[in-house]
């Protein structure tokens, strides 16, 4: 059964969404070579308390961190730590979310730390169109695999 959200409900979902945005952009700005990844963990969660959310992750299934960061070819969900130094050339991706009122908002990206070799370069543009490829597949009606199939022949054909 589908439930339908009131306009207020909308409003709070869409607090919530915008919430976690800026705290990933803030968390995005702050990726820079000599940065800990606890660091940039710090700044995201004072943003989330700061707007009278809670960071979404902290404490799920015991996970310790607000934000999860992953770098270069590490599989997601890293923990931050004070000993994990961002170094020229890395690719840090970062996963957050906010819960405002109840409901969460969730957004992740990749950044740069400084300079990237152009072969990073090209995943990271790569990788973002392939979401846009996705995206325009989507319509009344249609499958999630449709989505699945625009970003693998974008990918693979790349």
């Amino acid at each position: 059964m589908v439930i339908l959200k009131t306009a207020r409900e909308l409003a709070v979902m869409r607090q919530a969404g915008r919430i976690s945005a800026r705290a990933l952009q803030l968390a995005g700005e702050a990726v820079k070579p000599g940065v800990s990844t606890e660091e940039i963990d710090r700044i995201a969660y004072e943003y989330i308390v700061g707007q009278g959310a809670t960071p979404s992750f902290l404490g799920y299934n015991g996970f310790p961190k607000t934000a999860c960061i992953s770098i270069n070819d590490e599989v997601i969900h890293g923990i931050p730590d004070k000993n994990r130094i961002l170094q020229e050339g890395d690719i840090v991706s970062i996963d957050l979310g906010a819960c405002y009122e109840g409901y969460h908002g969730d957004n992740a990206a990749t950044f740069a730390a400084g300079r990237i070799s152009e072969e990073a370069g090209r995943l990271l543009e790569v990788t973002e169109q392939s979401l846009y490829e996705g995206i325009r597949t989507v319509r009344e009606g249609g499958r999630i695999g449709d989505v699945g199939n625009a970003v693998q022949q974008y990918t693979e054909a790349r």
